[in-house]
């Protein structure tokens, strides 16, 4: 039983209010003595420190000491835990307060995952971690955090910048996330400086920081750019992945590396960073953000909008896209190189041309009137027929693709480019189709399948050439630090708008003597390829014009 008493006098308000945490026991000898209640507090809105402040606002006298007064507060005190086999927040509700907090968990997503004669345990998403505690504390709920989940994860030294100077739009974006709560998207072309954005994220907040990065190659570029711009020592930066499994203060690690072990390491890191956020909504990925429990969140990409609209599924985890520039915008600002994309249409040799037909009636007599994405539904369900149309639909595209009318145009402009002194990046989808060109320019090759190392030798010796051609398929779309080119080749690809601003971006650094960066992309006229085209482009700019306007 803990007591309060006081010989003083105290006025009537002040006595209502003691009697919403405690039972009036009487008095005599001048002294008046009060049984504190903890259930009736609770339910009254009172936490541990609200009594406190109580006591010591009407200077109450406390018999026992101040631990047995929390201690007495517990049983009706909600309890966080980390629960790290299912990479969950477990909330423990007390029952005399569990219909003050039920309201919001539905809010949150909480599952109840198990309940006693003394309380009921949700599991909370871990991205919902801090709402949850906002939430219990507009109830006025006192929350127990034995495993200090909400503490500030601080690193060991107070980080500076050093040996550079933010440029006016990356402080512009800097300072929009910091006013969004320290949560959101940049979305900034390719070599505009997204990374050094990122590194200031760190400086800003001085929290412990995972960073995710889409591949190897980029894990090693941010350790690079921290250890290079900071004053961060290098033995403060872990890497995660198949060969190396360091954590650290800073810990950088690959998409496919923290889906595994997301649950166990969530609890270290304050600050969230993901590079190439449009990679995030992959059901494997998006497990990432959601299992992590930071509260400061900085997603990075040249373009989040993905062509499935899953990108809409970023903004709850990471706080929506606070800043963005288009590659025009950098350029007409002197940032980023000025640039002009050039639409080279090509038509198909005749042999290609009557094989194209071929299998064009052949694909429309099996879809039987259906479009693409009813033909792809039925086929996920087991129509022969679709299954067969969707064979022919991929032959198309490969004709198409690798139409040597396009390989000829490519070869064509790539060496009279480098008869001018340029330095070409010739962009393909296939590998096969890599090696040709590379073949017949005599070019630098880069693909998926060629060992780091080597990669590694390719781009440094690209990167000090005065002129030159380097032809590579997805691998260079990111994720490779790609030395400076003034000319681009598209010769196959997705046809989404992301990979065209991802392969534009390769161009954009800026240019000795303001030079114009130039993009050839060669389309296969009266073909699917030359709708997509024109549909790039449009939505690409509708996409611009969007943002602009927020």
């Amino acid at each position: 039983m803990i007591v309060l008493k006081t010989r003083k006098w105290i006025s009537d308000e002040a006595f209502r209010e003691i009697l919403r945490i405690a039972e009036y026991q009487g008095g005599g000898g001048g002294e008046r003595r009060f049984i504190l209640n903890p259930e009736k507090a609770v339910r009254n809105g009172y936490s541990y420190r609200d009594v406190v402040e109580l006591i010591k606002e009407y200077q109450l006298e406390l018999e026992g000491s101040l631990d047995e007064l929390e201690a007495a507060f517990q049983p009706y005190t909600p309890v966080l835990e980390w629960d790290s086999l299912t990479g969950y927040v477990k909330l423990y509700i007390p029952w005399p307060v569990f219909n003050k907090a039920r309201a919001f968990l539905s809010e949150l997503g909480a599952r109840r995952a198990a309940s006693s004669d003394t309380g009921i345990v949700y599991r909370i998403p871990p991205y919902k971690l801090h709402t949850a505690y906002s939430k219990l504390s507009e109830l006025g709920l006192e929350v127990r955090d034995p495993g200090r989940l909400l503490e500030d994860k601080l690193l060991p030294l107070k980080p500076e910048l050093v040996n550079v100077s933010l440029r006016s739009y990356q402080q512009e974006a800097l300072e929009k996330w910091r006013s969004n709560n320290y949560q959101g998207i940049v979305a900034l072309p390719t070599g505009s400086g997204k990374t050094l954005i990122g590194v200031s994220a760190v400086v800003l907040t001085g929290r412990r920081s995972l960073i995710i990065t889409y591949t190897r190659e980029q894990m090693f570029q941010w350790r690079d750019v921290i250890v290079k711009s900071t004053n961060i020592p290098q033995s403060m930066i872990g890497l995660m992945y198949s060969d190396e499994k360091r954590l650290a203060p800073i810990t950088i690690i690959t998409y496919q590396s923290g889906f595994r072990v997301i649950s166990e390491i969530s609890p270290l890191f304050d600050l969230l960073i993901v590079d190439e956020v449009h990679h995030l909504p992959a059901e494997k990925f998006k497990h990432i953000a959601v299992h992590s429990i930071a509260k400061y969140r900085l997603g990075l990409s040249a373009t989040p909008y993905r062509e499935d609209g899953k990108h809409e599924e970023l903004f709850p985890l990471l706080g929506g896209i606070v800043y963005h520039k288009t590659p025009a915008e950098l350029a007409a600002t002197g940032f980023l190189a000025r640039y002009r994309v050039v639409t080279v249409k090509v038509g198909l040799k005749k042999d290609e041309l009557e094989q194209y037909n071929s299998l064009r009636k052949l694909y429309f007599k099996l879809a039987n009137g259906r479009d693409f994405k009813k033909v792809l539904e039925d086929a996920l369900r087991g129509d022969q027929r679709a299954r067969e149309a969707l064979r022919i639909h991929s032959q198309m595209k490969m004709l198409l693709a690798k139409s040597e009318s396009k390989l000829e145009k490519a070869v064509e402009i790539a060496r009279s480019e480098l008869e001018k002194g340029g330095k070409i990046i010739v962009f393909t989808q296939y590998v096969e189709q890599a090696e040709e060109l590379s073949k017949r320019l005599g070019a630098y090759l880069l693909t998926g399948e060629v060992p780091a190392l080597e990669r590694k030798r390719i781009l440094e010796e690209f990167k000090t050439a005065s002129k030159g051609i380097l032809v590579v398929t997805t691998v260079g779309d990111e994720g490779l630090d790609i030395p400076d080119a003034n000319v681009g080749v598209m010769v196959s690809g997705t046809g989404s708008r992301r990979q065209f601003i991802q392969r534009l971006g390769r161009l954009l650094r800026p240019k000795p003597g303001g030079e114009e960066a130039r993009l050839y992309e060669i389309v296969l006229e009266k073909t699917p390829e030359e709708y997509q085209s024109r549909r790039r482009k449009t939505s690409t700019l509708d996409f611009d014009e969007a943002f602009n306007q927020e």
